[in-house]
């Protein structure tokens, strides 16, 4: 067991989530690596300083050239507006370390793909974080359906709908600025990654994305409202099973939206954030009198459920996704193996949007070759 020392740049909201994981990831599930907070950097003296006492950083730093430089930080989490990511996680690989870098990767596809050849060059871990997949329950829908139990997957519906932005009274903000931060590159991507985990590679897609309140109080709005896609994946019966996505932040009544139905050729599964521990599940084989969807609470039977607490149904949160995400990017660093999802997991999703965001604009199909 040794230490490492974990830099993170920026310190809002994820920036906390990440600063809490990794000061509790070493006890929740005794990792061979104990994170050391060593610095933290923000935007201002002021605020980085702010951060560093509220989280316990043993330094802080204004600009994060000096984060990535300084020889005591040894890992480096991104937690900064994505127009940053690209220099950072190329002055980090340039320095061989290890980098976990918040979605969406990159600000632009040229971004991301530049980002990965840095990442595969320098040979250290990276990771990209899309927490919301790691919860007990979607674990378990994953092995469920890589088992077989519910056969060849035959159709995907996914979607991932919040509220934030729903009153369009809602005076205009940094949410309603910049691709990166409109749905297609705030909520989509995380739908499209489970859906990549759950069923694998779209093969093709049409879709349509579009800016419902165009304006708001103090402004216009330069990103989209929300979107929605066909697809066919690589894998699946019938030469790839057919899916659907929605991705809203104006879905009035939708908290976290975050929900999957996976139907096979034996049975189903059905999945909503907003009941986190819980799964729902169908087996064909059931006698016809009980046959029907069950709803399984997770516990200490399921992945990465017993760490956290032993009663069944007691559930976890939020920022345990977050501490487990913390735990596969420390092991990553420890064992030299690459860990899901990399960064060319992260570019594959970003693709996906990319060629989401083409078919609206020609109104047609999209193929994933050479997407542009």
């Amino acid at each position: 067991m040794r230490d490492i020392g974990i830099g993170i740049v920026g310190g809002g909201y994820m920036g906390k989530a990440h600063a809490v994981a990794m000061a509790s990831v070493g006890a929740v599930f005794d990792t061979g690596l104990r994170p050391r907070l060593e610095m933290v950097s923000a935007g201002s003296p002021d605020s980085a300083e702010r951060y560093r006492a509220a989280y316990g950083f043993a330094r802080a730093a204004s600009d994060w050239r000096e984060l990535v430089a300084d020889p005591k930080v040894e890992a480096i989490v991104i937690a900064s507006p994505q127009s940053t990511h690209r220099a950072i996680a190329e002055a980090a690989f340039a320095l061989g370390k290890p980098v976990l870098c918040e979605k969406p990767m990159g600000a632009s596809l040229e971004d991301s793909r530049a980002m990965v050849e840095a990442a595969e060059k320098s040979g250290a871990a990276n990771m990209v974080g899309f927490n919301y997949i790691r919860t007990p329950a979607s674990q378990f829908a994953r092995k469920l359906i890589a088992d077989g139990e519910i056969g060849e997957i035959t159709w995907f519906r996914g979607e991932h709908t919040e509220d934030f932005l729903a009153d369009p009274q809602t005076p205009a903000n940094w949410r309603t600025e910049g691709q990166a931060n409109g749905t297609m590159g705030d909520l989509a991507p995380h739908m499209i990654n489970a859906a990549l985990a759950l069923v694998g590679p779209i093969r093709s897609l049409i879709a349509e994305v579009e800016t419902v309140h165009a304006t708001r109080p103090g402004g216009t709005v330069s990103n989209d409202d929300q979107g929605q896609m066909m697809c066919r994946f690589e894998n699946g019966a019938g030469g790839g099973a057919m899916g659907q996505m929605h991705f809203s932040r104006i879905a009035t009544g939708r908290k976290m939206g975050y929900a999957y139905e996976i139907t096979g050729t034996k049975g189903a599964i059905r999945f909503d954030q907003e009941d986190q521990n819980a799964l729902w599940l169908y087996k064909m084989d059931e006698p016809e009198a009980v046959r029907g969807f069950r709803k399984i609470l997770t516990g200490p039977a399921h992945p990465d459920y017993l760490p956290f607490c032993q009663g069944p149904g007691h559930g976890t949160g939020y920022q345990d996704q977050i501490i487990i995400e913390a735990r596969d990017f420390l092991r990553a660093i420890e064992t030299g193996k690459p860990v899901w999802p990399s960064f060319r997991d992260g570019l594959a999703v970003n693709e996906i949007v990319a060629a989401a965001l083409a078919s609206s604009q020609s109104k047609s199909w999209q193929t994933l070759d050479g997407i542009e």
